[in-house]
């Protein structure tokens, strides 16, 4: 994900100036106008999508604007897209995260705009997260030291929320009270399935801290920096090879540094996603004798991801973390 893409500019839609509700009064549109009566929706990606269709329910109509397959952050949006979002009752998107929609939202007559990124504490990340163990950091006395990239200055607003299950159901309460402010007549109902929502979370969380509490390596290594909010949750460190920004270059000091941190560490695999280039992962991990395995940032559910929802995918992301990490 390009670095420049994610670091957010001053807040310049009314969605941002109401805090947790994020709501805004910019347009006329009703839910009344559609012939079913159900509230119009426009989420900017799955990880909203998902979200607002489980809080919605039957009261809701929601768009996606990337299509499955599609990098959100490389999202262009159409004319008829354009259009779909000005007609629209509400739109649930992440500032920051996809500057074509966050162009159009600011243009757009939507009388209610939810900004993700007011509804939880946002961080700034660098290629490496967590606490480390530092066990391969003796090497100080080596001249290439201090470039084997433990620094965190390339980092911008981590947009990977929804990957930390607390911080998502942070964004679900907001989001929940959003649509019931924006439809009072099925405002009970917002709420009962925001709460179920939060406590499906809630599990998710405790499975993951169950899963990950006593594993043998706490490190793991990353295309890129994905997983900071995971790995901070759950005490683990993420390494990243590309930092934020994916299709970056590593430098052969970073490389190096890399695999002298997997032998430090207990390191076993290299993770991949499916939407990137595998290429220098798949190298790191040959030069290294690691495996390679795949950690689905879950930007969107493809024909590839293993599951079919965000839960299913969050717990086969658990499953290869603990493969990887092993357990005591």
């Amino acid at each position: 994900m390009n670095v420049r893409r994610l670091i957010p500019t001053a807040a310049l839609s009314c969605a941002a100036l109401l805090g947790l509700t994020a709501l805004t009064a910019c347009g006329s549109g009703s839910a009344a106008e559609r012939k079913d009566g159900k509230l119009d929706v426009v989420a900017s990606f799955y990880p909203l999508q998902f979200l607002t269709e489980q809080i919605g329910g039957d009261h809701v109509a929601v768009t996606g604007l990337t299509k499955p397959g599609v990098e959100p952050h490389d999202l262009e949006i159409s004319a008829r897209q354009t259009a779909k979002l000005n007609d629209a009752d509400a739109v649930v998107y992440l500032k920051g995260l996809q500057p074509a929609v966050d162009a159009a939202v600011q243009q757009a007559e939507v009388r209610t705009k939810v900004d993700a990124s007011t509804l939880t504490a946002m961080e700034k990340h660098g290629n490496e997260v967590g606490g480390h163990a530092a066990a391969h950091d003796d090497t100080a006395g080596e001249e290439d030291h201090a470039d084997h990239g433990h620094s965190h200055s390339e980092g911008g607003d981590d947009p990977h929320i929804w990957l930390d299950p607390v911080k998502y159901a942070e964004v679900a309460k907001g989001v929940g009270a959003a649509l019931a402010k924006a439809d009072p007549a099925h405002a009970a109902d917002y709420r009962k399935n925001t709460d179920a929502l939060v406590g499906r979370l809630g599990g998710l969380d405790k499975e993951y801290a169950a899963a990950l509490k006593n594993t043998k390596a706490k490190v793991f290594i990353t295309t890129h920096a994905a997983f900071g909010y995971l790995a901070e949750r759950y005490g683990l460190t993420e390494e990243a090879i590309n930092g934020l920004d994916p299709d970056s270059e590593p430098s052969p000091a970073r490389i190096k540094d890399l695999q002298k941190m997997a032998k430090a560490d207990g390191v076993t695999t290299v993770f991949y996603e499916t939407l990137v280039s595998d290429k220098t992962a798949k190298t790191l991990a040959s030069d290294a004798s690691l495996r390679t395995d795949v950690l689905d940032p879950l930007e969107g559910i493809t024909d590839r991801s293993k599951g079919t929802d965000y839960f299913s995918v969050m717990r086969s992301n658990l499953t290869a973390l603990t493969t990887a990490l092993g357990t005591k």
